[in-house]
């Protein structure tokens, strides 16, 4: 017997799955044949990556699976798609390989957003001038701070060392175990590429120090841009982007964007201090809360009982001046650069 329309209800009623309705599986595909590379550029969502096997360098796309993963200069990644660098061909970024070191600023000390310079990089190369402009002391320890936190090992270079004696700057480094290598245009660099030959190395500075030049030096086919600087040591941004490039004999160094500031709102006072076991080890014997930075702000820190005459007393003096660098904000610095600009 037909069954009448009043007879049926919603529990009647079949509906056919969508596409949308199909549970997702968590298994996402290994990418078993992805090939190794390393970025050497990133600009406007594209990355240029050099492989490892072929020396060739592919355009490249960051992959959907990878979402908000950051990917940077200097990061070792695996790649996918048309591997083949042919002008026009674009691969995938797939995966980012675990780095073992993250060199990191913030915009100021207030602002809590970190921003990656670069990534992997094993040795820092902080390009001073001794004149014109003359150093900036708090921008060096600063970026020694965020050398030593960051896992990677700092190096200073002195450019223009013919306009006044860097002495005084090589001896505040001293107690700190810190390299510093003159690179003026008379001098020879035979040391330093000696160092870098066969390392991932990165380049920071101010505006006008001389970073680009100093690049070119190092890598005579990098044709970097440089700029003149002017009596009162303003200097233009010559290198708009980070970018990797290769050191005949093996090795790279990145080239990065010239530096106003240098905030460090990521990093704590005691990841400087865990950086120096034996402070770490003197810093036990101090009262709860103390910075450190010694008389009269912390009339009691056991730093002060260290033998003067040792190189832990004189260790420990450096690194104050860099707890001062942290905790004193870079505002100054900024005002004093945009009125000499």
């Amino acid at each position: 017997m037909a069954r009448r329309l009043a007879d049926y209800d919603e529990s009647d009623v079949r509906v056919r799955p969508g596409k949308g309705s199909r549970p997702r599986t968590k298994d996402r595909p290994r990418h078993a044949d992805a090939v190794s590379g390393m970025v050497i550029t990133k600009d406007r969502g594209r990355w240029g990556v050099v492989l490892t096997d072929t020396g060739t360098v592919v355009q490249c796309m960051r992959a959907r699976e990878l979402k908000r993963v950051s990917v940077e200069v200097g990061d070792r990644v695996g790649v996918v798609g048309d591997t083949s660098g042919a002008e026009g061909s674009l691969a995938r970024i797939v995966k980012r390989e675990e780095r073992s070191s993250v060199l990191r600023r913030t915009a100021d000390d207030t602002d809590p957003y970190e921003r990656i310079i670069v990534a992997n990089a094993e040795l820092l190369l902080i390009v001073v001038a001794v004149a014109d402009p003359p150093p900036r002391t708090g921008f060096v320890e600063r970026a020694l701070i965020a050398a030593f936190v960051g896992g990677v090992t700092p190096v200073v270079c002195l450019t223009k060392s013919d306009l006044a004696d860097p002495a005084v700057f090589r001896a505040e480094l001293e107690d700190l175990d810190v390299e510093v290598f003159e690179v003026g245009i008379d001098d020879p660099i035979d040391d330093l590429h000696e160092l870098i030959r066969g390392r991932l190395s990165a380049l920071i500075g101010h505006s006008g120090v001389g970073k680009s030049t100093l690049v070119n030096r190092v890598v005579p086919d990098a044709d970097r841009e440089t700029g003149e600087v002017s009596g009162v040591g303003k200097g233009r941004h010559t290198s708009t982007q980070s970018v990797a490039l290769e050191v005949p004999g093996g090795g790279w160094i990145i080239d990065t964007p010239g530096i106003r500031s240098f905030g460090l709102a990521h990093v704590s006072p005691e990841e400087v201090v865990r950086v120096f076991p034996d402070l770490d080890a003197a810093a036990e014997n101090c009262p709860r809360g103390c910075t450190h930075l010694g008389p009269p702000a912390d009339p009691e820190c056991a730093w002060d009982a260290l033998d003067p005459d040792s190189v832990t007393r004189r260790r420990a003096l450096a690194v104050r001046r860099m707890l001062e660098a942290l905790r004193s904000n870079n505002e100054w610095d900024l005002k004093q650069l945009d009125e000499e600009r």
